[in-house]
């Protein structure tokens, strides 16, 4: 064969294979899930078929662990009427009081150790957990962030946490930076991501949340208070039902997509993103502790004599 006709085989054969990766990378396959921009979503619960069991482990006993990533939080900033450390009260407060509610009950019908493909969990099963205190810790890590922050370089400040709080299989360790940092993707395409990773200890999983008023309505910035008040209800509306989306997730598939899933790969947060009122499984405010705080529902397999549906509480 000429030695020309050869090399255009070759280019031709680097073409195919660019074709097939670009047509086959996903979320699911780089080991992460992702929240989509409000704009993404139709604001209807999206039906479909039931969440079912994939084989894999769900949290029986999470715990929260909040890493605040940067010098920035330390020194302090300000966006719109509100500072940083305003934001992070609004969040700690949020993982601090929402363990033992009705809305993240929920959670607590999936289970683990049932047949794959099983939509019901027996008494019997091990559950999902619910405990009234969730939030295990809190880390300011003020060293500088990258240029360029990656969802490796995500991963890799989920592992250094474990050093700060033990590692452990149940914990989603919530990784969240600052006003101006975010990773290429955010506010534009996605506003969070959890997903799952290796460490001395085992395999970890962890959330990423970019400063969620950065990229204002489109991740939920009043999207259930219209009018903002001095805890932030309204302005850090956004933190509370996407931080939520991603706690939820992370108990019942910590290790994407090895619990529980529909047949779209879908988990218990994304069926019911940005639903509105007044459609059923709108998002709305839930007291926790002294304040109120926006959330999104979230899908139960059991609501509505087992067809399913988008709720704020369970049962």
């Amino acid at each position: 064969m000429p030695r020309s006709l050869r090399l255009c085989f070759s280019l031709l054969a680097v073409l195919l294979l660019l074709v097939i990766t670009a047509g086959t990378t996903s979320a699911s396959q780089s080991g992460a899930h992702y929240l989509k921009v409000k704009g993404a979503h139709g604001g209807k619960p999206s039906r479909g078929s039931l969440l079912s069991y994939r084989g894999g482990a769900i949290e029986s006993a999470p715990r929260v662990f909040i890493i605040w990533w940067g010098p920035d939080w330390k020194t302090g900033f300000s966006t719109g009427a509100y500072t940083s450390a305003k934001a992070q009260n609004y969040v700690q407060s949020f993982f601090g009081n929402v363990g033992g509610s009705t809305w993240s009950a929920t959670d607590t019908q999936y289970c683990q150790g049932v047949a794959n493909g099983s939509t019901s969990c027996p008494v019997t099963a091990t559950h999902a957990g619910n405990p009234t205190t969730e939030l295990g810790g809190i880390w300011n890590d003020t060293s500088a962030l990258p240029s360029s922050i990656t969802q490796s370089a995500i991963a890799a400040e989920a592992v250094a946490a474990t050093a700060v709080f033990g590692y452990s299989a149940q914990a989603d360790y919530m990784i969240f930076t600052p006003s101006g940092h975010s990773q290429s993707g955010f506010a534009t395409s996605w506003c969070a991501y959890h997903g799952s990773t290796s460490s001395s200890g085992g395999s970890i999983s962890y959330s990423y949340m970019p400063f969620q008023p950065d990229a204002g309505a489109s991740c939920g910035m009043n999207f259930v208070n219209s009018t903002d008040n001095a805890f932030g209800n309204g302005y850090f509306d956004g933190f509370s039902i996407v931080g939520g989306h991603e706690y939820a997730e992370t108990v019942t598939d910590p290790f994407p997509s090895s619990g529980w899933v529909d047949s779209r790969g879908s988990e218990i947060g994304d069926k019911c993103a940005w639903i509105s009122s007044p459609n059923q499984g709108a998002s709305r405010n839930i007291t926790l502790g002294a304040n109120d705080y926006a959330v999104q529902s979230l899908w139960s397999n059991a609501f509505n004599s087992g067809a399913g549906g988008c709720v704020t509480q369970y049962p």
